[in-house]
């Protein structure tokens, strides 16, 4: 871990302490709720679709949790806008681990990957694939 890995850090922090979209979004296209039990994590993930149905234009959150869950929540809400659906769906752990950018311990990793879960969720109960009410991250164990 050299000074790359404290750039990231650095990073991580600051999306916590100043979170990127943030808050309530009006009429959006779909909504889902998740949390992470063993950290406390709560996270909601609202995202607007385009006019096409399948590219999302705005996301946006809100929830509470440690600094990795809602650092993660605040980049993804970033990196999702212009993106599919189907790109979405196919978001793994790795995708998540690379966007922070520094090697996440087993421990932390369901509050790295809550934000991408519930959005993933989201858009499965969206689409009609689905019919979680609330995302856990204790049934990924």
């Amino acid at each position: 871990m050299g000074m790359g890995s404290d750039m990231y850090r650095q990073q991580i922090l600051d999306h916590y302490k100043n979170p990127r979209n943030k808050g309530e979004m009006e009429e959006p296209t779909f909504s889902h709720t998740g949390e992470n039990p063993s950290c406390g994590d709560t996270i909601t993930m609202q995202v607007k679709l385009e006019d096409d149905g399948e590219t999302i234009e705005f996301v946006a959150f809100n929830g509470d949790g440690c600094a990795i869950s809602q650092a993660s929540a605040s980049m993804l809400s970033e990196r999702l806008q212009g993106t599919t659906l189907s790109e979405l769906e196919k978001m793994d752990t790795d995708d998540v681990t690379e966007m922070l950018g520094v090697d996440i311990s087993p421990m932390r990793i369901k509050c790295a990957v809550l934000a991408r879960q519930v959005a993933q969720d989201g858009a499965a109960v969206y689409e009609g694939e689905a019919d979680e009410e609330k995302t856990t991250t204790e049934l990924d164990d």
